[in-house]
């Protein structure tokens, strides 16, 4: 925008200054002429008294020599009186042209070797007498190089003027957009406390004052957002407190220790919930290095949790991957939230009896979650996505895939639903280690293809359950 302003100011102004100037230099290049052929008229004028009273050689050589300089006057006088014409000076000007002036009567110029001649008539009692005068072309273009010099520095400096003007103009209007757009893709990179500066043109200061009002707004909603979630997490707290003295009492047992252990474990999300929600930064993705966690420790971890009640109901099940440390730019209770979900939808949403496994596989830039089952599979994956769609089913909120889906975002990986080798749901959670985008080379080894009209996967399947 400030080199496109630039660039009208440079040609517009240029035409202008064309436009005035080149008449102007016209103008006085005439201005020039004229005043060397009046010059020209004044000495030939001075002459002509002389004329008038003496006819005489000597006198009239000496009139000529005292008016023109530089040998630039001659005077023709006719033959009178049995005297033979009389030419004084040095003539420049052709015999034809100087007759005709005597026969006319009338002043003319004419071109000759190195300027022109004035040829003035001057009317005596014998006949008309020619007064000739010489105008060398300096003296008719005296001045005018000098002129058109000052003319051509003054229409530079004006466009060079013009072009620091709409600069500075330019300059005066494209910050205060530059900024604008710098504030919007810092406010839409998470940057909440990103402002402008109310300055500049009108139209930008409003723009500007509007931006930051938007802010101030988003700002509130998200605070308003936290504190909402907050909120509805502590009035879980009342039924908590009612569900962990009822499982104080159940006494001992397999069945009573795991109510009570799972009771805690919901106690603490719960806190965790209401932590996160009043702080300033969500903590769902971590942070430096060395940040993260170990997702084969936190699979195997709640493996552990979810086979208790997968036992209880026949469910075969099975995990693979979880051998050796497996690091990801997560932090473990989100993953652990992840898991959970997604396991919970297994036990939800299908029958008891129904397998499901979890792999794990470490990539170079890339870990992937696998979590299968052999249930009867979703029937429309773009809608389970959708949050607050959920499956359809009794029960779902739809938050469940909504919230690995962000978790995965968060590491710049992706989540996809297909169809399992078990002949249920498979859902897949991408995890980025460096942060780029799932799709290039990042996908090696994970590559999707469509094949009999269903989404299938590439990675190595997990053995058969037993």
């Amino acid at each position: 925008m400030r080199w496109a302003l630039v660039k009208v100011c440079l040609a517009v102004t240029t035409m202008v200054v064309v436009a005035f100037a080149v008449p102007l230099g016209l103008v006085v290049k005439e201005m020039a002429r004229d005043r060397a052929f009046s010059n020209a008229e004044r000495e030939a004028a001075a002459v002509a008294p002389a004329l008038s009273i003496t006819a005489d050689r000597d006198k009239l050589e000496r009139v000529v020599a005292s008016a023109g300089a530089d040998s630039g006057m001659a005077v023709h006088l006719p033959a009178a009186d049995g005297r033979a014409a009389l030419d004084l000076g040095r003539q420049r000007a052709a015999h034809r042209d100087i007759e005709a002036v005597r026969k006319l009567g009338r002043a003319s110029t004419t071109s000759v070797g190195g300027g022109s001649t004035l040829l003035q008539p001057v009317a005596l009692s014998s006949g008309t007498a020619v007064v000739e005068v010489y105008v060398p072309e300096s003296e008719v273009s005296n001045g005018v190089g000098t002129a058109w010099a000052v003319l051509a520095g003054v229409g530079l400096a004006l466009i060079v003027g013009s072009v620091a003007v709409a600069d500075r103009l330019g300059v005066r209007m494209v910050q205060p957009a530059q900024r604008l757009v710098e504030g919007a893709h810092e406010l839409g990179e998470g940057k909440l406390g990103a402002r402008v500066p109310e300055e500049g043109p009108n139209e930008l200061r409003l723009a500007a004052v509007a931006f930051n009002s938007m802010a101030d707004q988003v700002v509130q909603l998200l605070a308003n957002e936290r504190e909402l979630a907050a909120d509805l997490s502590h009035r879980l707290r009342t039924p908590l407190t009612v569900l962990r003295l009822n499982a104080a009492s159940l006494g001992g047992g397999p069945a009573a220790e795991q109510t009570r252990t799972a009771v805690a474990q919901l106690e603490r999300e719960v806190d965790t919930i209401i932590r996160t929600a009043r702080e300033a930064k969500p903590q769902t993705a971590a942070a430096g290095p060395g940040a993260g966690c170990d997702a084969a420790e936190v699979v195997r971890e709640r493996m552990d949790f979810w086979s208790a009640l997968a036992e209880d109901e026949g469910r075969k099940w099975r995990v693979a991957g979880v051998e050796r440390p497996v690091r990801i730019p997560v932090a473990r209770a989100d993953l652990a939230a992840a898991l959970d979900a997604l396991l919970g939808n297994v036990f939800r949403h299908t029958a008891e009896g129904t397998a499901f496994a979890v792999d794990v596989h470490n990539g170079e830039d890339a870990v992937i979650v696998l979590i299968s089952d052999a249930g009867p599979g979703i029937s429309d994956p773009e809608a389970a996505m959708a949050r607050g769609r959920g499956s359809g089913s009794a029960g779902s909120t739809g938050l469940g895939l909504d919230i690995v889906r962000r978790l995965a975002e968060a590491t710049g990986g992706d989540v996809r639903i297909g169809s399992s080798v078990l002949g249920g749901t498979e859902v897949r959670i991408w995890f980025q280690l460096d942060g780029r985008k799932p799709g290039g080379k990042g996908h090696r080894g994970a590559v999707r293809r469509r094949r009999s009209g269903k989404l299938v996967s590439t990675f190595n399947r997990p053995r058969s359950l037993p």
